[in-house]
């Protein structure tokens, strides 16, 4: 896997479990660790905010790419 894959994807999951935590437990994390309360924002929240949002951008277009190409990752997945 390529570091801006793993980086993605380790973005989309600190997002995911942020929403999980909001919506089961009304516990904002990303606030938390900058000394905010639930909703609060800051430069700081707003950056790492964007940045799962650029995950999420690049990841739909890493699957779109695989979509596309001729050997696609999950056809071969099984061949092992």
């Amino acid at each position: 896997m390529k570091r801006l894959d793993l980086l993605a994807v380790t973005l989309v999951l600190v997002g995911g479990l942020n929403w999980g935590l909001v919506g089961l437990a009304k516990f904002d994390l990303v606030a938390w660790i900058f000394g905010l309360d639930f909703g609060q924002t800051n430069a700081a929240t707003r950056v790492v905010y964007s940045l799962v949002g650029l995950g999420a951008v690049y990841g739909i277009g890493a699957l779109a790419a695989r979509r596309r190409s001729p050997v696609g990752h999950a056809a071969t997945a099984g061949a092992r």
